[in-house]
């Protein structure tokens, strides 16, 4: 099996910075990450470590500063409607439907097809997340779930071959959020997609994906080491947080994220002390 055949998705030794010359700040440092087709792959991290920047790099909204980004073997360049980006943010225009939404990415991608076909596609990705019966509503008579899932049926209604997730969850209240992973999963097993989800939750990787990978603290950051989730699916909540192995991963990855973060602080310190000069006491 050749490479192109083998990897959807591959990061070559990235770097991206910010700012020139003496300004410039380097947020993600020898970036080196290969995905399967089909694979689920979440991306866990704490908040201003570079997660975003690290999706724009895969979604061609940014363009490394070094090194390469490939999908199917080919130089990113640009966005691509074989990469779907779903943001944290829905990105609903207000004064459109649900309907008119997820229609802005089908009259986009299908211009050659009748408005008849066009209008089925709508309806198809719509029932998918569950929300024909609000296919005529605005946004602003939605609920946070209900815009995510309209976000999340207008990037599936491209048909991309991987699906890119900003932390599209993370907004949510617990209840909503549990609704929206089963959801997504359902979707990734009727699809076959190829997922990245980037997210700030371990649990949420954990129960989601294939692999877990943390992301190191910036600036400079790099890729962790890549945790492979080696239990059956469908995955049941309860039973997972009695699992022995479950229990000894989730141990894992947290020890690494927290470890990182002590090193943080104790960078932090260390830049913030200053030198005492050697006095002596003199009388006088």
């Amino acid at each position: 099996m050749s490479t192109e055949e083998e990897y959807i998705l591959e990061l070559n030794n990235v770097t991206r910075s910010f700012g020139e010359r003496d300004e410039e700040v380097c947020v993600l440092e020898n970036i080196d990450l290969k995905i399967k087709k089909g694979e689920f792959v979440a991306i866990v991290g704490f908040s201003g470590t570079g997660k975003s920047t690290l999706i724009n790099l895969m979604g061609g909204l940014l363009p490394p500063s070094t090194g390469d980004v490939l999908c199917k073997g080919a130089p990113v360049v640009g966005p691509s409607p074989d990469r779907g980006v779903i943001f944290q943010n829905y990105s609903l225009l207000p004064w459109l439907s649900v309907a008119g939404n997820v229609g802005l990415a089908v009259n986009q991608i299908y211009k050659d097809k009748s408005k008849q076909e066009r209008q089925e596609l709508i309806e198809k990705y719509v029932d998918m997340v569950g929300l024909y019966p609000a296919i005529d509503k605005k946004p602003k008579e939605l609920s946070g779930g209900m815009r995510q899932r309209v976000s999340v049926a207008r990037a599936l209604s491209m048909d991309p071959e991987i699906l890119l997730m900003d932390e599209p969850l993370s907004a949510l209240d617990a209840l909503t959020r549990s609704v929206l992973q089963d959801q997504i999963l359902d979707i990734w097993k009727q699809t076959g997609k190829t997922i990245v989800l980037i997210t700030n939750d371990v649990d949420e990787g954990l129960y989601m994906a294939d692999r877990i990978i943390p992301l190191k603290i910036g600036p400079n950051a790099s890729l962790g080491p890549s945790f492979e989730i080696n239990m059956p699916r469908p995955r049941d909540r309860k039973s997972m947080n009695h699992d022995a192995d479950f229990k000894k991963l989730r141990a894992s990855v947290k020890k690494f994220l927290n470890d990182e973060k002590a090193k943080e602080k104790e960078a932090n310190a260390s830049s913030e002390s200053y030198p005492l000069p050697d006095l002596e006491p003199v009388s006088v």
